[in-house]
């Protein structure tokens, strides 16, 4: 599971996930990608199951890329505990996407595998996603 070496402080702020992906944007490495049109917090367990259902929809062939990395520690309080006495303990990791953010790139697969992956890994995701190639743009 994705988790980062080192942070500079240990917990975070939630925060609101504002305006469209900055960068991320273009296919940078495989020909096709997953694309986010919606926002949302990912979590490492998510970004891992996609991973999965990529890598063994395509039968381990081509290549897969991870362009999201969960850094945003996200800090939860024990079921039945009172308010107050402090923020609760980091339990696990996520990362903002913002819409029109690339999360998963492939390529060495056919145009039909590909698309075929990416809808089985869409549905692990908790945001609405969209296929786009390096030939034309929207799948």
């Amino acid at each position: 599971m994705l988790n980062p070496k080192r942070t500079k402080f240990r917990k975070a702020h939630k925060g609101r996930i504002h305006g469209a992906a900055k960068g991320g944007t273009r296919l940078n490495f495989g020909s096709y990608g997953l694309k986010a049109i919606t926002p949302a917090r990912v979590t490492a367990r998510q970004i891992e199951a996609a991973r999965r259902t990529i890598t063994r929809h395509m039968k381990r062939t081509g290549r897969v890329w991870i362009r999201i990395f969960p850094d945003l520690p996200v800090s939860q309080k024990p079921a039945e505990v009172r308010q107050g006495k402090g923020k609760g303990t980091p339990e696990y990791w996520a990362c903002r996407i913002k819409p029109g953010r690339i999360m998963f790139e492939v390529d060495g697969v056919t145009r039909q595998t590909a698309r075929q992956a990416f809808e089985l890994a869409a549905a692990k995701l908790p945001l609405g996603t969209r296929v786009v190639s390096r030939l034309g743009g929207e799948d």
